[in-house]
Parts: C-alpha cells; structure tokens; sequence
C-alpha cells in the first residue's frame, strides 16, 4: 500500500516534536507537515487531504472536536488527549484511536498499526469518528465562549455574548448578531446547553434570546408576551415559558 499521508495538530512543541520523533522511519508513513493551531489545521486539511493527522483535543481557540465540524473531508484520526473518561470509554469502544498524554512509543506503534489495518480492510473509520465526536458534544456540559460557522473556505467565529438570538430551521440553528446571521448544523438543545445560562434564556420552543440584548417586553392578551431585541427583531415568548423568563429578568 501506499504510504499514508500524515500531518501533526499540536499546539504544544514538545508534543509535536514527540510524534515526530516516533514517527521517523516508520516506512508506512510520509509526514506532510505540522501545524501548532487549529485553525491553522483545518486550513491545511481542507488543501491538502492528508490521510492521517494525529490530532490534540484540548488546545487554545479551537479545540479538536470543533475542528471536526469545520472539515470538507474527514481523513484517518488518532487523538492525543488527556480528554475526560467519557471520551476515553467511547474512543475505546469505536473505530477511533486515542493516546493518553504521556504515551509511549510502544503505544504510538499500536494506534499505527490499528490505523493502517481499518485502511486496508476499508473500515469506516470517519463514519464513526463523526458519530462520536456528535456524540462527546451533546454529552458535554462544559459552556463555551465562542461558536464557529463554516461557510465555503470562510470561518466565522462568534463570540456568545454578541448573540442577540438564534432561531431553529429545520436541521440547522441560525445564529443572528450584529454583523448578520449564520446557518450552523446544530440543533436547539445543544446550542442551549452550550450557552451560559445567566446570559441566554429559551423563550420559545423555536427561539434562544441574549436577555442583555432585549430592547423591550411588550404584554399583549391575558399571558402573552412579545420581545422587541435591540436589532428590532420580534419573539414571540411560549405561556410555559414566561415565569423562567421574568425569573432571569428580576421582575
């Protein structure tokens, strides 16, 4: 077979030169590059298909599973983590390979030597990969500060507290700011989750609002209220939804 394509996400140097290091000679491997961020990384992905990237989860502005949304096309993965253990016990039962922080060559050798056994039996590693990197978001308790939305070759990267809302639209969240909207692949709930709570309120069953950016609350009927938001868009507030509401507003 043909070597495989490999190219190293790092934000760490000694980590990237580690790889490096237990990557030398190996005859299966052609190294392509080496990138120290992940936006860097997704660039570099998207231009020039590797087929292997040994990829870090934890790192500065854009973490390993964000990563993964931005993709075109997802190649081979082996994690470097010292993620948490749900992630660890759902790499363990998938097609994906991890390496715990600090590894050893030994170690190294066998997420090798797994990669390139799904590569010549064609398994579908990046169908799986997919599935759980879906599956550790949705699990994740953790609140973000920023989200990220892929539109041709363009990132945008939103920080949460410019959201005024975000709206449902079938499959997708359209996420509205200042500076326009965005359509990202999410669904309501997670974005929910994701969104500090002291900030955002679900008002609707269809609707998140950024309760600093409201502009006003105008009652109409016995218990029906609609908000105006400071970029002058309407939402209307479910009845089942209004006590949390006031409770968030102090009245």
């Amino acid at each position: 077979m043909n070597k495989l394509r490999t190219l190293i996400i790092e934000d760490e140097e000694p980590a990237r030169d580690l790889v490096k290091a237990y990557l030398k000679d190996n005859e299966h491997i052609e190294l392509i590059g080496e990138c120290a961020d992940g936006f860097t990384g997704v660039k570099t992905i998207n231009e020039t298909k590797p087929d292997l990237v040994f990829l870090d989860i934890q790192m500065p502005k854009l973490t390993g599973f964000e990563m993964l949304e931005l993709l075109d096309e997802m190649p081979e993965i082996v994690f470097t983590t010292a993620y948490d253990q749900f992630a660890i016990k759902a790499f363990e039962l998938s097609a994906v390979d991890y390496l715990m922080k600090p590894f050893s060559k030994a170690r190294f050798n066998e997420a090798i030597e797994k990669v390139l056994y799904r590569v010549q039996n064609k398994q579908p590693g990046a169908a799986k990969l997919q599935q759980l990197s879906q599956q550790a978001k949705e699990t994740s308790t953790a609140k973000v500060e920023r989200l990220f939305v892929k539109t041709g070759n363009k990132i945008d990267v939103i920080p949460v507290d410019t959201i005024i809302r975000v709206e449902a639209q079938d499959d997708y969240v359209e996420i509205h700011n200042e500076k326009g909207k965005f359509l990202k692949y999410d669904t309501m709930n997670f974005i929910e989750k994701c969104l500090p709570e002291d900030i955002f309120v679900r008002v609707h069953r269809s609707h998140i609002i950024n309760i600093n950016l409201i502009e006003k609350m105008e009652k109409y009927g016995k218990d029906s209220y609609l908000i105006i938001m400071k970029d002058k868009s309407k939402v209307n507030v479910s009845k089942s939804r209004v006590k949390e509401l006031k409770e968030q507003l102090g009245i």
